[in-house]
């Protein structure tokens, strides 16, 4: 048997068309942030226009769309899609906003407390005693650890670096110096009960998470009554995390934490272009 790669007489490629369920503005904003980055760099041209290239990225990020399938559509190589693919989220992924910087913006237009949660987007596993640390024994699956931000009204403003599945929420938040920045901005913040103990100041408190029960402690009437007022305001983080995961290139995520992290911001940034558009 001998290997050819030359395609049966009389075949041709088949390529159809799909619908991008995503708005012009994301398309233009991404094409507008290429041709910038290109005359910065001074190049000199592409073999597709940046609006042509935007489109592609977009296909690959919302639908996953395989490099190979992607190129032999455009009649480009798969190195030369993956290297577009990695440019644009570099781009995107540094337009994510900084933490001390989205907190003073919620303080300015008025707004008093934000929502924290933490997040596991799901990896494949891998063999070997180094992707242990990958375990969430809470989710009982592998994945990389996020800590998130949210407005009031369920709107991603900032996202943390990938952290080892099985880091804990108050860790993360411990890390990241999420109780300082807080009190720098003058914000509240409403979280589940996995951030117990990160706010001690029973006074004036800054991140509040509801009451506990447990085994030799009922809880009385009246703070039933307060754990599902916070659990009503915190309700639309959920919907941060549905927009952000509408992303289907999540489903196949790297274990590596910098392409991970990198790649969760750019998705931050063109989430915030399609929700608050």
């Amino acid at each position: 048997m001998t290997k050819t790669k030359k395609r049966a007489k009389g075949s041709c490629p088949l390529v159809y068309q799909c619908h991008l369920p995503l708005s012009t503005r994301t398309v233009n904003h991404l094409a507008d942030l290429l041709r910038r980055h290109l005359k910065e760099i001074r190049s000199r041209w592409r073999i597709l226009p940046p609006g042509k290239i935007a489109m592609i990225v977009l296909a690959v990020l919302r639908h996953d769309q395989r490099l190979a399938n992607m190129a032999g559509g455009n009649n480009v190589s798969e190195s030369t899609v993956r290297r577009w693919r990695d440019e644009l989220i570099a781009l995107l992924a540094a337009q994510a906003p900084r933490l001390d910087r989205v907190l003073k913006k919620v303080a300015k237009r008025g707004g008093e407390v934000v929502l924290i949660d933490g997040t596991l987007i799901p990896t494949q596993r891998r063999t070997g005693k180094a992707d242990r640390r990958n375990y969430s024994g809470k989710r009982h699956h592998h994945g990389l650890h996020f800590l998130t931000l949210t407005n009031k009204k369920g709107r991603l403003i900032w996202i943390s670096a990938a952290r080892p599945g099985r880091t804990h929420d108050i860790t993360a938040a411990r890390h990241d110096h999420i109780l300082a920045h807080l009190r720098a901005a003058s914000l509240g913040a409403l979280a589940d009960l996995g951030f117990r103990g990160l706010d001690n100041d029973v006074l004036d408190p800054v991140i509040v998470t509801g009451f506990h029960a447990s085994r030799t402690h009922n809880l009385t009437p009246g703070q039933k009554t307060a754990n599902r007022v916070i659990a009503v305001g915190r309700a639309p983080v959920e919907h941060g995390f549905a927009h952000l995961k509408n992303w289907r290139t999540l489903t196949k995520l790297r274990t590596d934490p910098a392409h991970s992290t990198r790649l969760l911001r750019a998705l931050l940034v063109l989430t915030n272009l399609e929700v608050n558009r």
